[in-house]
């Protein structure tokens, strides 16, 4: 369906290695990717919003002028706020097809994309079926997290209220989605981390050992790095590089 000649062809290659062997291009998120993401978001909202030593007097809401001044941090106006804008948050997230499993959801721009914007801001033609403006539209299955937290979000809203008030100690993962959302579901996902950092060995999905993890780091970065010059510059070796010396792991 994509027809491509010389650089653009092996760069094609490229794109489509990088996800790796899942035929489907489209995969929703999972019940459990969903949960995973609402409560990260709300970890992060809460604390956020949490900074502050604010305190709101409500006593504008009563005649006789006796209500109590209420801390922000445990106040209504709080929880509604993050509440509000919790799923438009996940707008935020990109698939990025190279990382496995849940770790596919993440912020900034995917490994692959951003290598593919380096080329082309160096003049190197790409070919790809999407248009260049695409590339960073929504992707169908971030759309669809944020529907489904939408969802998740109105269904569970007494129990996220509840953590609020009485549990904010618990770690909102466990009560939120393995305690109730994902009760006698597959809640795998959310022991899922992503400990890759860019140039470390994480698209092949070998985790570096703790004590040799700098060493490798270091040397994973640097042939990142070389193979990056390599497929950017000199299009006599793109041409030449033959794939089996495995670019995607470079990617």
């Amino acid at each position: 369906a994509m027809a491509a000649q010389g650089p653009a062809a092996l760069l094609l290659l490229l794109v489509a290695a990088a996800g790796g062997d899942e035929s489907e291009w489209v995969r929703l998120p999972s019940k459990c990717e969903v949960c995973k993401y609402v409560a990260l978001e709300l970890k992060s909202a809460f604390e956020e919003t949490g900074k502050t030593k604010e305190v709101i007097d409500t006593k504008y809401g009563f005649l006789d002028g006796k209500g109590a001044a209420v801390k922000y941090t445990q106040s209504d106006i709080r929880l509604i706020e993050v509440m509000e804008n919790i799923c438009k948050r996940l707008l935020d997230y990109n698939l990025h097809k190279e990382r496995s499993g849940s770790n596919r959801f993440a912020k900034g721009m995917s490994e692959t994309f951003e290598t593919l914007h380096n080329l082309v801001h160096k003049g190197v033609k790409v070919v790809m079926d999407i248009p260049y403006e695409l590339w960073n539209e929504t992707s169908a299955e971030v759309a669809d997290l944020k529907k489904q937290c939408d969802v998740l979000v109105e269904e569970y809203e007494d129990v996220i209220e509840d953590w609020y008030r009485h549990h904010q100690t618990e770690d909102l993962s466990q009560f939120l989605c393995a305690d109730r959302v994902l009760k006698g579901k597959d809640a795998s996902c959310l022991a899922e981390k992503w400990t890759g950092k860019k140039g470390d060995l994480a698209s092949t999905g070998e985790k570096p050992s703790k004590k040799k993890s700098g060493k490798k780091k270091k040397k994973a970065g640097k042939e990142q790095s070389e193979g990056a010059e390599s497929l950017s510059e000199d299009s006599g070796v793109q041409e030449a590089a033959p794939l089996p010396h495995s670019p995607t792991d470079e990617l």
